[in-house]
């Protein structure tokens, strides 16, 4: 049976852990666990492999990984630790000679159109990055090589965000409610991943406290927390806290289950 994979690329919120200029035990831990970059992962398959999101450590992320190739990247939203790396993309073009084919809405479209007007103006500087734009229209689903891809909205604060499901995975970022309609396509998954800032409330992200309410809403039964603050607590300390089946990510983590 052909099985998929999660790579954690980054788990951190947008300042990565640890924070500049913080001395807090988080910040100053020894353990690898506690060093998160920007929040992005890769799911792959044997022959297609995917980035969701692309922030400003996706450089660092792609050459701790030994990762060379991308066939595509899917992006949730257009906040800056979120697509910020998107420059950074053109080895990899340059190495696979043809554009870098991207996934968005229609809103990220726009934004990015504005940050990164140098890589889509019709007259493009030799050495600028080239991008394929494919449109994400929710809620239909679409095909990146052998991977189907089901969006799901969410709400980010007032901002919309883009989760999304491929074969028993789900990754959900920078969440903080979502319909009952949207829920819906979480049910069966194997693998949860959603965003837990930190303990205390904030206007757009989940607390810890309200992640576990709402993973345990969906019932899937691997479920691991990520976009993580240096306010949330230790990583050892706070993992063995959770409800079982559930677990902080840490940049480096691999999780794989079998597609259906």
């Amino acid at each position: 049976m052909p099985s998929i994979s999660l790579d954690f690329f980054g788990t951190g919120t947008s300042q990565g852990v640890p924070v500049i200029g913080c001395g807090c035990s988080i910040c100053t831990s020894r353990d690898h666990r506690d060093r998160r970059l920007r929040a992005s992962v890769r799911i792959a398959t044997e022959t297609t492999k995917v980035l969701i999101d692309c922030g400003p450590d996706f450089r660092q992320q792609m050459l701790r990984a030994g990762a060379t190739k991308l066939h595509a990247v899917v992006l949730t939203h257009e906040h800056m630790d979120h697509v910020s790396g998107l420059d950074d993309l053109r080895p990899l073009m340059f190495a696979q000679r043809r554009p870098m084919t991207v996934w968005m809405t229609d809103r990220v479209e726009a934004r990015l159109r504005q940050q990164f007007s140098y890589a889509f103006t019709a007259e493009r500087y030799p050495g600028a990055p080239e991008f394929e734009v494919r449109r994400i229209a929710h809620p239909e689903t679409f095909q990146i090589g052998d991977q189907t891809w089901i969006p799901i909205l969410g709400i980010h604060g007032t901002w919309p965000v883009m989760g999304y499901r491929v074969g028993p995975v789900v990754y959900l970022t920078d969440l903080s409610g979502m319909t009952d309609a949207e829920r819906q396509k979480i049910a069966g998954a194997e693998i949860l991943v959603v965003n837990a800032l930190r303990k205390l409330p904030h206007v757009a992200h989940f607390t810890l406290d309200q992640a576990v309410d709402f993973a345990q809403s969906t019932g899937v039964p691997q479920v691991y927390f990520t976009h993580i603050s240096h306010h949330l607590g230790l990583h050892a300390e706070m993992d063995m806290l959770l409800p079982e089946g559930m677990h902080l990510a840490y940049d480096g983590l691999r999780l794989t289950a079998d597609m259906a």
